[in-house]
């Protein structure tokens, strides 16, 4: 019995007080022995009536208790059977050997036992491997303590594995499903929508007719934004903002922006077709931080050349459409502008550091050079940086400027630009807008004033601290935009014949010798370099092809194949590295071939990784297919560099080629 019982009122203490009695009872008996036998009997009596007492009360605490642990187990069992929640126990082999009630008529069934979980549970065992958070996996496939979503008959369900008990138990969520999901598709979104050649495209009209194609277009505009529920306000006569929710958002993603191709289509019939830019931001906590965003994403389609939408949703980046080239549309006062606070920014400088990419080709030195007598016009000390191994396709170029001892010693490598760098020094950019694509990135994050020149659609990486941005994506090459700038930065412009050709050259290369990307502002800078004795006959010398590489480029022609009819493929043999730099000749040569939109080459290069170079003619954006596949360029030029092997990395292209050509087509 436990001691608790015993120490009641009657247990020990009883047993003491009689003990008592008894001795009371001897010492009366000395003195009177009748009034001790009837002391005797009486305390007798009484003990016989409290020892029945205490048995009869034990007895009936046995049967309370008894009773009590019946109904509990009763109601514990019927309580566990009645929950709202479904529990499962199963075996070692997985199979089902016991469940409550609420668990079979999640299934609609009254028993599962014999049932095997696999079978009840197909998307929580094919979920288990994808499900999220830290879990420890066992030997039979489940997981220890994991908590995942699975559907079963339309309703939604956490499943809480505990592994050690072989206990499975089910909770249905599908309100807090339904709730989670209704409440991510009403996120805010903010867009703006822009006419981004209004301006060229109403050259030449009257004010009537520019209101008639404003008119035209916003119309087309606002039927487009209440097809896909989207508040549509108009902020001016060429911008629109967008309030739209991420299921509108989804819906817009999903049909690839069609309102881009519509508007330039229904202005075909122009000289020059109106084209739109969409900036759209979705994810960030407050609206003026999404509004910030959609600004940023409107100025990346807009550095990309137009005519398309960029969406930045959280950390994703995505561009749709795009597929027109990009039409030449800055004007000769941006220019003037931009060579006027160039020229103040150098003059305000203690020197100036001139920096192409990594790798740089002819276009890159050309440009440097053009900023560096553009220093040297005011009196500023310049020097171009550049390492001692570059590119292999200018070392006739480099040949060229180490004859000239005058130009060849403003040439510094990257740790001597960084000794001489202070903080009054401005460092110029050429030819690419990536920090990580400069010939050294640490001149970018220690300078303290950079300018931009470039003529690449911008990417998601910026240098965004620069104080000046000259980004032209409808120019021919970086080359051009500086030849402009030269006529402007100063009143009388000396360049030497070589330094003209050089510029020249880069031109010449970007072009395809005046073949692609060349509008009438091209061949004006093109006629300025000529003028001041730019050498054409030495542009060729430096752009000859050795004979050896022109056989390897034919070796590897000889394995091109056709695939979706224009676009030609080629992929090197295993074990066979080539050079970027023939890699890219290569797919400029099939461009050459007839029925050939578009080429990609596909090879090892000499580092190990895997280089593809993608060309177009402008009827495929090439830029798109190398970003999925985590590179960049043109919309007619463009390259990735990828680890793995040549199949893998042609899968993969294959792969997006595919998903392109399902959803927008391959081809204007």
């Amino acid at each position: 019995m436990p001691k608790f019982l015993q120490r009641r009122w009657h247990g020990y203490h009883t047993v003491w007080a009689f003990m008592l009695l008894l001795v009371l009872i001897i010492v009366v008996s000395i003195y009177n022995w009748a009034l001790g036998v009837a002391s005797l009997f009486l305390a007798g009596t009484l003990c016989f009536s409290m020892l029945k007492a205490e048995i009869s009360f034990r007895r009936n605490l046995v049967e309370y208790i008894n009773g009590l642990s019946f109904r509990i187990k009763r109601v514990e069992g019927e309580a566990v059977s009645m929950l709202p929640l479904g529990i499962i126990l199963y075996s070692e082999d997985r199979t089902v050997e016991w469940n409550n009630r609420n668990a079979g008529e999640i299934f609609a069934r009254k028993s599962l036992v014999g049932e095997a979980i696999q079978e009840l549970l197909p998307d929580m065992m094919s979920s288990l491997g994808n499900a999220q958070g830290k879990r420890e996996v066992f030997k039979d496939g489940l997981l220890k303590d994991s908590r995942l979503e699975i559907t079963v008959d339309e309703r939604y369900y956490q499943a809480v594995i505990i592994p050690s008990e072989r206990l499975l138990y089910l909770y249905d969520i599908t309100e807090l499903v339904v709730l989670r999901e209704r409440y991510e598709e009403e996120k805010l979104a903010i867009g703006i929508v822009m006419m981004d050649n209004l301006d060229e495209s109403a050259q030449g009209m009257d004010d009537q007719q520019r209101t008639s194609l404003i008119a035209k277009v916003a119309t087309e505009i606002t039927d487009w934004s209440k097809q896909f529920d989207v508040y549509l306000r108009r902020l001016s006569s060429e911008r629109y903002l967008m309030l739209l929710n991420h299921r509108s958002l989804q819906a817009l993603e999903e049909s690839r922006f069609v309102v881009l191709d519509e508007v330039r289509e229904m202005t075909a019939d122009l000289k020059v077709p109106m084209t739109l830019s969409i900036g759209l931001a979705f994810g960030a906590e407050s609206a003026s931080e999404l509004g910030a965003l959609a600004q940023s994403s409107l100025d990346m389609a807009l550095g990309r050349g137009g005519d398309q939408a960029a969406v930045k949703a959280g950390q994703r980046l995505s561009f749709y459409g795009g597929k027109s080239n990009a039409a030449e549309k800055r004007t000769r006062v941006r220019a003037r502008v931009i060579a006027h606070a160039l020229r103040d920014l150098m003059q305000e400088s203690d020197r100036v550091l001139i920096m192409g990419h990594r790798t740089p080709d002819i276009d890159a030195v050309g440009a440097a050079i053009g900023l560096l007598k553009a220093a040297q016009m005011y009196n500023v000390e310049a020097n171009i940086v550049m390492e001692d191994a570059p590119n292999p396709s200018i070392t006739r170029m480099l040949e060229q400027i180490r004859k000239d001892e005058e130009l060849n010693k403003f040439f510094i490598s990257t740790e001597q630009a960084m000794q001489v760098m202070t903080e009054h020094t401005l460092l110029i950019v050429v030819d690419t807008h990536k920090a990580s694509m400069t010939m050294e990135p640490r001149l970018v994050q220690y300078a303290s004033r950079i300018v931009v020149v470039d003529h690449h659609r911008r990417g998601e990486e910026f240098i965004n601290d620069a104080v000046l941005v000259y980004l032209e994506p409808y120019a021919s090459s970086t080359c051009e935009l500086v030849t402009e700038l030269l006529q402007y930065i100063h009143d009388k412009v000396k360049l030497s014949p070589l330094e003209a050709t050089m510029l020249l050259a880069g031109i010449t290369v970007d072009t395809k010798h005046f073949a692609l990307h060349t509008g009438s502002r091209t061949f004006e800078a093109a006629g300025f370099l000529r003028r001041i004795g730019a050498d054409t006959i030495l542009i060729q010398r430096m752009l000859k092809e050795d004979l050896q590489e022109y056989i390897s480029k034919a070796e590897i022609i000889k394995h091109a194949r056709m695939v979706y009819d224009h676009i030609a493929l080629v992929v090197t043999a295993p074990g066979m590295k080539i050079p970027q730099l023939l890699i890219a000749q290569t797919a400029d040569t099939l461009l050459g071939m007839t029925n050939v939109v578009a080429s990609f080459v596909i090879s090892e290069r000499p580092d190990g990784l895997i280089g593809i170079s993608a060309r177009s003619l402008g009827r495929m954006n090439v830029q798109v297919v190398m970003e999925q596949m985590g590179g960049g360029g043109h919309l007619s030029n463009a390259a990735v560099q990828l680890e793995g092997t040549c199949k893998e990395a042609e899968a993969r292209l294959m792969e997006v080629l595919a998903e392109i050509e399902s959803k927008e087509g391959l081809f204007e």
